[in-house]
């Protein structure tokens, strides 16, 4: 069917990667690029002998001079970006470039703010469309799933939403007294940031960690959960029909939030640059390399995630709730992938995403955000590749 150019070879990739030659029809070759070779050489040690044909190449996802050499010596169909958001803009002026495909799990953010929106990369609409290729925004899980959800729902279930709730629940244990499940500068940046939702068309800011709930999770039972500012808001109030409100959640700690604070009163997540022994730093970065490396946590972490949308809306005139969610095991995740469920519940839609525009199931030249596509054969696709999505007419509301 196709070829697929994978940039990056952290936790994520490797799930994607893992996923690509569980579904060999679709990706016939692979070729895995990062700036440190030899993990994409370990990965390919790790999945050779099956039906995709895997290579690998260095590359500096900041140099569009470099991804533009390797997109034309490889020629791939699409190009996965799994590498940091701060590299989206170079990856997909590569592929305006090279007139190829683009998927990423993340939207662009500049390095020196914490500010996560898509006006980067809507900026590019014009010029994909006039190239005849589309760029496919957030195709992880939340950005990704949670938009497939959205569209599903409104599809088969709404006439209009007017209420979204996105809850993120990561019940897994990895005994650590404190590290972060996925890139910590990424997680950390998140967390700290202000927090805001969406109500009758405009943000509303408030204080991070500022508004808190009590959920009680299917399969998880309750949890405490923060509201956070995250990017799908932005594409969701304006392409699902009927939105008065979003809010994402996520759920956190104790144990984390304490850590969190005390790190942030003395200045270790700082991004802003200081002098340290003739040398300059950022207190961010230097913190991710004193925790646990993310794809470290595999073997050790227990327990689920569940991740999900509470939708509220309008159907023949009647008020409606419907909640789609998936639970997902870690350790089940280690034992298939060799990763935990954090990267799991990333990678596998980033395959899929990659998935449909190499089959022509969507094709839409331009960029677009997830949601804007037929969710249907999405769905199958979860269903088949271990991302199994589960409903309920009748769930919890958050108030």
């Amino acid at each position: 069917m196709g070829k697929a150019l994978i940039i990056g070879a952290g936790g994520v990739a490797s799930v994607c990667i893992h996923k690509c030659c569980q579904n060999p029809d679709v990706f016939e070759e692979i070729c895995i690029a990062s700036r440190t070779k030899s993990k994409c050489d370990a990965l390919k040690e790790k999945l050779d002998g099956g039906k995709t044909k895997i290579s690998t190449a260095q590359v500096n996802a900041d140099n569009v001079n470099e991804l533009i050499t390797l997109i034309n010596n490889f020629k791939p169909d699409v190009v996965i970006n799994l590498a940091l958001p701060y590299q989206d803009l170079t990856i997909m002026d590569a592929c305006l470039a090279t007139k190829v495909n683009y998927v990423d799990t993340a939207n662009y953010e500049p390095l020196d703010t914490a500010k996560f929106e898509y006006k980067w990369q809507w900026a590019y609409r014009e010029r994909f469309e006039k190239a005849g290729i589309t760029a496919l925004l957030g195709s992880g899980f939340d950005p990704g799933v949670t938009g497939v959800f959205s569209a599903y729902a409104m599809k088969h279930h709404f006439d209009e939403i007017n209420y979204i709730d996105i809850l993120d629940c990561n019940a897994g244990d990895h005994g650590y007294p404190f590290a972060t499940n996925f890139n910590p500068e990424i997680n950390i940046r998140e967390v700290s940031a202000k927090g805001s939702y969406i109500e009758n068309g405009k943000w509303i800011e408030t204080e991070p960690m500022e508004i808190k709930r009590v959920y009680n999770f299917p399969e998880i039972g309750e949890k405490d959960m923060y509201l956070l500012h995250h990017e799908e808001l932005e594409s969701l109030a304006l392409n699902i029909k009927g939105i008065k409100r979003i809010r994402f959640f996520m759920t956190f700690g104790q144990s984390y939030l304490t850590h969190l604070k005390c790190l942030e009163n003395v200045g270790m997540t700082s991004i802003e640059t200081i002098e340290f022994e003739g040398k300059q730093i950022v207190p961010l970065q230097f913190l991710k390399a004193v925790l646990p490396d993310p794809a470290s946590l595999g073997p050790r972490t227990k327990g689920k995630t569940n991740i999900g949308c509470i939708f509220i809306g309008k159907k023949d005139g009647k008020n409606k709730t419907y909640y789609l969610y998936n639970v997902c095991d870690h350790q089940e995740c280690y034992k298939e992938v060799g990763s935990q469920a954090v990267s799991y519940t990333t990678g596998v839609p980033a395959m899929i995403g990659a998935a449909m525009l190499l089959t022509g199931k969507w094709n839409k030249p331009g960029v677009h955000n997830i949601e804007e596509f037929d969710p249907d054969p999405f769905m199958d696709a979860l269903n088949k590749f271990g991302l199994p999505w589960q409903e309920s007419f009748n769930p919890d509301l958050v108030d």
